[in-house]
């Protein structure tokens, strides 16, 4: 049977004060503006490989051959100190500490898309990604996809670029560098010599507030060495804010020191400096809410950082404003403070009002547990809100526990088998080249000694993903492991629930919950969005057995949950997911996927965006001399990720 039927949590409440240690304390800072942006013009790189093609201060991957690397092509090996990293700074950002065992789920059947989807169309690519900034990019993976919707613009951000779009899916921009977007050097200037690095941004989100009619884009931007790429330690997050309702006008940039080491404003954290991780944005009435996970760049984890920001300030351009920052580490549960909380955003007008105001954030914990498994969600609430207008905001954290259907961190999710070009091209060792014999030479300086397979994709770790706030419910979702037929994989589960605050008490209820999964295949990333009348889609990935990484999406309801709905699948995938991270010879494989989707509301309508692969290629296509690497000019050497953006009437 399908796991959608309604049950009551149990409400417990726990408050936390807002003074105590330096750990777990809130505190209020001021940050000034450093200026405003506009969306440059856009130039775009030629096909080819050039050391460094992935970036110092995240990866550990071997140097590649300098200048153009297509086969037939000469060039020159270059390993000194160019990937040159400081030790400290390599951390592990998940915290799971076992995969979950799934509970006996039902499988969906699968259809093909219904009328309700009004506009469809590709967006962002790895190709514009690398080939943006005149080819100053470094290949990434995965895209961490941000999305929204308003004002007739649709705009989508990704690892290390954006887009901005009308409603029938027409650029109106071009292929925007997130470092040029903000005004910072190129990720590396590859016109030079020697290179230069610029900083190295990450985890891109946006949101259009439909009330103040601002759009507001979120990313954390790590500090570099100019001369080698390394981090330094010092990293932000950086908020622009537009100054009007067309995104392409101008912005306002704040910027908001991360590493939690007492320095540039931040406070002393124990182990830091920190990274700022996965940071996500959120909106009331009165504020904009942004989150992290903060990990010790020495190792482990401390904590998830809440920052609020009152709105009024944000759209009047301020020189300077507050930014009050609440720590979790003391609001524990088992021991264990929040982590991924994520922020809700809400459609136009449709904002908790009770106590004074209150933005609402869940998070999961089956990341803590040695078995991998829970049955509970935290409900956070944020009061008294309207106080951030103040000049001494004092506003109040609530968390909450919610019982729930037992959910768990997913296995990964095999593939099915397909031409991977970049795994042929390094298995193969025979192709003459310039360089020596083997298909290898070209594009790693690791000589392989085992044969390169197909990596499972990594799905999420069941932490929160997307969180919306509407007609006084709460919906989230999550990946978790379900079993199928015997089978376990990867499925997803969701959540409406019925929140409630007061002063001093934060409880919720649970509305409706289910749980999605296909037989012989996976879904993964949700992204969930719904209108006031609680009708709503859950945008994902489908892969496995039947599919290639593919664009797909499921109507639901506050009331009757996925019912009598099947999963459609918007955009077929073409081929398998063939990226640098997935094989021996670019270091531990781990075929990264997603970190996230999107779904935002405009108006009647849902728009949702999905990774998925959008192309196939042959090892002959891929080699073929014209071609450098780029089968035809649909992807580029190194990565082969797409996404897919559509609009859909729930």
């Amino acid at each position: 049977m399908n796991r959608n039927f309604s049950r009551f949590g149990v409400i417990l409440s726990f408050a936390c004060l807002t003074m105590g240690s330096a750990f777990g304390a809130t505190i209020t800072r001021q940050i000034a503006s450093s200026g405003t942006v506009k969306i440059p013009a856009t130039t775009v790189g030629v096909d080819g490989l050039s050391s460094p093609e992935t970036s110092p201060a995240f990866s550990n991957v071997p140097n590649l051959a300098d200048g153009p690397t297509a086969a037939g092509a000469s060039g020159t090996k270059s390993t000194a100190g160019v990937l040159a990293r400081v030790a400290q700074f390599k951390i592990n950002r998940s915290i799971a500490t076992a995969r979950g065992k799934g509970a006996w789920t039902e499988a969906l059947n699968k259809d093909v898309p219904d009328r309700r989807v009004e506009v469809s169309f590709d967006g962002e690519n790895s190709r514009d990604q690398r080939l943006a900034s005149n080819g100053n990019q470094f290949s990434i993976e995965p895209p961490d996809q941000g999305l929204c919707a308003g004002n007739g613009y649709v705009m989508e951000s990704l690892n290390d670029v954006m887009k901005v779009y009308n409603r029938k899916g027409v650029a109106l921009s071009g292929d925007i560098a997130l470092n040029a977007f903000y005004g910072y050097a190129p990720a590396i200037n590859r016109q030079v010599s020697p290179r230069v690095f610029g900083p190295s941004i990450t985890d891109p989100a946006c949101y259009f507030d439909p009330d103040v009619r601002r759009w507001f884009h979120l990313v954390l931007t790590l500090d570099t060495d100019p001369a080698t790429g390394a981090q330094t330690g010092s990293n932000h997050l950086d908020l622009a804010v537009s100054s009007s309702a067309d995104p392409l006008g101008s912005w306002t940039v704040y910027k908001i020191a991360a590493q939690d080491d007492g320095t540039q404003g931040s406070p002393q954290h124990p182990n830091c400096p920190c990274l700022g991780d996965y940071p996500h944005i959120g909106a009331d009435a009165h504020g904009i809410y942004l989150t992290t996970n903060e990990f010790p760049f020495s190792g482990g984890f401390n904590s998830a950082q809440i920052y609020a920001i009152s709105k009024k300030a944000l759209v009047s351009g301020a020189a300077a404003l507050q930014v009050v920052q609440l720590d979790t580490a003391d609001y524990l549960l088992d021991g264990n403070p929040g982590f991924t909380v994520w922020p809700a955003v809400s459609p136009a007008g449709d904002f908790e009002r009770r106590n004074r105001g209150t933005e609402y954030l869940l998070s999961s914990v089956a990341v803590f547990s040695n078995s991998g498994n829970d049955n509970r969600l935290r409900v956070w609430a944020l009061g008294n809100t309207k106080s951030l207008d103040d000049a001494a905001p004092a506003v109040t954290l609530l968390h909450n526990v919610v019982n729930v259907d037992t959910y768990g961190v997913p296995p990964a999710i095999p593939q099915k088998p397909g031409s991977a070009p970049l795994r042929d091209c390094l298995n193969d060792r025979s192709l003459a080249t310039p360089a020596g014999v083997g298909c290898w030479n070209y594009l790693t300086t690791v000589q392989p000694t085992v044969a390169e397979t197909l990596v499972a994709l990594d799905p999420n770790d069941s932490r929160m993903q997307q969180v919306f706030f509407t007609g006084d419910r709460l919906y989230g979702a999550l990946d978790t492991v379900v079993n199928v037929a015997g089978q376990e994989q990867t499925g997803i589960a969701y959540y409406v629930l019925n929140p409630s605050v007061s002063a001093n008490l934060a409880g919720a209820s649970v509305v409706k919950q289910g749980q999605l999964a296909l037989a012989g295949n996976s879904v993964t990333r949700p992204a969930i969005a719904a209108l006031p009348n609680g009708k709503g889609v859950i945008g994902f990935t489908v892969a496995g057995a039947d599919h290639y990484p593919s664009a797909g999406y499921i109507h639901f309801s506050r009331d009757q949950g996925h019912r009598g709905e099947s999963v459609k699948v918007i955009a077929n995938g073409l081929g398998p997911d063939d990226e640098f991270g997935s094989y021996n010879a670019f270091g531990t494989p781990r075929s990264r996927w997603g970190d996230y989707g999107a779904a935002a509301v405009d108006g009647n309508d849902i728009w949702i965006a999905n990774e998925y692969i959008a192309h196939a290629c042959t090892l002959a296509q891929y080699t073929d001399p014209a071609a450098l690497l780029s089968c035809g000019g649909t992807r580029v050497a190194l990565t082969n990720w797409a996404t897919r953006i559509s609009r859909i009437e729930p």
